[in-house]
């Protein structure tokens, strides 16, 4: 029987990513606080709708907004890592990349009374270190690269890239990495950014076109992939906690729904995709 499985993630910035930009006029840090608007809608949308999901939060919005991040801890959504502040690995040193995952998951272990399983690195750029770490302190996947588009794989480690020479590809490690894309992703569609250095991030498209793309990608995913496949979308509140994009987002999940998708967090997700892979080495061996 075909199984089709969706994964919605919330990235739970809140004021981490405005202030890891140098972000730091009132202006820009209400635009962050806007989330504690957005979570409990939120909350009343996916109860309506019975579908449990995965919060990527860093332990920066933990620890300054604990009352914005219970609600769905409390409501069995799971918590996931999302370092603490919102830097990106690739920027930091061993030590200091090391330090961010380690007080992110104290931050996630005390709200929730365990530590993450998965991770999703702040702006989707892991450094050479972050493999490694992630595996040394209990990460079973991560979900910050884009290999594919609707099944999951192991990540590699030591990858070779230099210019001139050949590609060498690493040993595949135990991570399971869950991809994303910047085009299932409401943040590079939706939000209007003057960044420090000068340049824009237009945004602000038409969520009814925004809405066409993700559902096409479903559909497409129940075409190549007809028996079983994951496809995982990326939200912000306070990107997609916007009146005309709530609606946009409440009509995702209803035609998507109508396609035949079945919701899960991705911790779910990834522990059908081990067990389904594992079924197959099996078969193959008979």
């Amino acid at each position: 029987m075909p199984r089709h499985i969706v994964c919605l993630t919330f990235d739970h910035d809140h004021l981490s990513g405005l202030i890891a930009r140098g972000l730091t006029t009132p202006t820009a840090i209400s635009r962050g606080e806007y989330d504690v608007v957005v979570i409990p809608r939120l909350m009343a949308l996916l109860e309506r709708y019975g579908i449990k999901v995965t919060f990527f939060t860093p332990g920066h919005t933990i620890d300054s907004t604990p009352e914005a991040v219970m609600p769905y801890v409390e409501a069995g959504h799971e918590l996931a890592h999302h370092g603490w502040t919102h830097r990106l690995p690739v920027t930091m040193s061993r030590e200091e990349e090391e330090e961010e995952i380690v007080r992110g998951n104290d931050s996630i272990k005390r709200i929730s009374g365990r530590t993450a399983r998965g991770y999703r690195s702040p702006a989707w750029d892991l450094s050479p270190n972050s493999i490694e770490l992630l595996l040394e302190h209990g990460i079973q996947y991560d979900s910050s690269m884009m290999g594919h588009d609707y099944d999951c794989y192991f990540a590699r480690q030591g990858d070779v890239a230099e210019l001139m020479k050949p590609f060498v590809r690493g040993r595949e490690t135990r991570l399971v990495e869950m991809p994303i894309s910047w085009s299932l992703d409401d943040y590079p569609h939706f939000e209007y950014m003057r960044n420090p250095n000068g340049s824009i991030q237009a945004g602000l498209m038409n969520a009814t076109n925004v809405l066409e793309n993700f559902v096409d990608d479903f559909t497409y995913m129940t075409r190549v992939a007809p028996d079983f496949g994951i496809l995982t979308y990326t939200f912000h509140p306070h990107v997609i906690g916007r009146g005309h994009r709530m609606m946009m987002l409440e009509r995702l999940i209803q035609k998507l729904m109508e396609g035949g998708a079945v919701f899960m967090p991705m911790e779910d997700a990834m522990q059908e995709w081990l067990a389904r892979r594992e079924t197959g080495q099996k078969r193959a061996a008979e």
